[in-house]
């Protein structure tokens, strides 16, 4: 019996296949990055062309004003670390579950997350730092972006979600309700960062805790408030990014173990670095730590309704 022959497929259309690696790919990148982030604000370590372009270790910084602003460069870095890893947990479900099943709602919700988070590089340039690592980052991981996305192409925005959620009378629906809320806030919340990071930079409840103006960072280093210029504009950018992911997923997303177990890891990973941070450093300004307090609770809340004892299993 001959054999038909074997098709003359491209070596690199293997390895993109229907677009669901390459955004693998991507999704493993940003949980990368975020680990380090993590790791380096754990440690009060900074990278080595953030003390090039300051001119000064962290060590030396930390010298001074009694560390305060090393400590508060850490703070936005370990919440920045922590979303970042976030995004990549719901990329990886949004890739393996929902994308597979070419469920069309799910490339859109990469499509409009990844958007977000990649344009929002761009906000802090205009306070004169580039950051070099990062836009290095950023150009490698984008491909992988905009090859899976093309490859994946499915359909229009889905006109309305699937049926198989739960009634909003429910417990199920009542805690949905919550990671709605949760998910909606951290958007909202990314956004006013990301605005006051390509703005003013600070509100008054940093500069309290800091103990400085800005007139006396400048003093100190006048590089310093371009730096964390770009720690806030990143960490806002990357919370509008995974808020879009978390509303989506939670709006569309049939409820599953598989979903409820990632909505989980993003949680814990989003909301525990950007709380817990906060006590660590000292800054517990009640005004600045309540809202990220209030929606770690209303998103602990959705998660305990829409668990697995009350959410059917896929």
């Amino acid at each position: 019996m001959v054999r038909p022959p074997t098709p003359d497929r491209s070596f690199f259309a293997a390895l993109i296949g229907d677009g669901r690696p390459p955004l693998c790919v991507l999704a493993l990148g940003l949980a990368a990055a975020g680990g380090a982030a993590l790791f380096l604000a754990a440690t009060g370590h900074f990278l080595p062309h953030d003390e090039q372009f300051l001119g000064m270790t962290a060590k030396e910084l930390c010298a001074r004003h009694g560390c305060r602003v090393v400590h508060f460069m850490v703070h936005d870095r370990a919440a920045f670390g922590g979303v970042l890893v976030a995004v990549g947990v719901l990329y990886l479900w949004l890739t393996e579950f929902p994308l597979r099943e070419r469920e069309v709602w799910a490339w859109w919700a990469l499509l409009l997350s990844g958007a977000v988070g990649f344009a929002s590089f761009l906000a802090y340039l205009g306070r004169g730092y580039l950051d070099v690592w990062h836009a290095v980052a950023t150009l490698a991981l984008l491909p992988c972006y905009v090859v899976g996305l093309a490859r994946s192409r499915s359909g229009p925005w889905p006109a309305v979600p699937p049926s198989a959620h739960p009634p909003w009378r429910s417990v199920a629906g009542a805690g949905r309700a919550c990671l709605l809320a949760a998910s909606l806030g951290a958007t909202g919340a990314g956004a006013v960062i990301l605005a006051i990071g390509a703005t003013a930079v600070f509100v008054p409840q940093d500069l309290e805790y800091l103990g400085l103006s800005v007139a006396d960072l400048d003093a100190l280093n006048p590089r310093l408030v371009p730096l964390i210029a770009h720690d806030r504009a990143g960490f806002g950018g990357a919370l509008v990014s995974v808020g879009v992911a978390a509303t989506l997923c939670v709006w569309f997303g049939r409820p599953s173990r598989a979903l409820w177990q990632a909505l989980a890891l993003a949680g814990a990973a989003g909301f525990g670095p950007a709380v817990g941070v906060h006590f660590a450093i000292g800054y517990t300004d009640p005004l600045h730590l309540s809202p990220a307090v209030a929606g770690a609770a209303l998103y602990a809340t959705g998660l305990a309704l829409t668990s697995r004892r009350t959410v059917p299993r896929a």
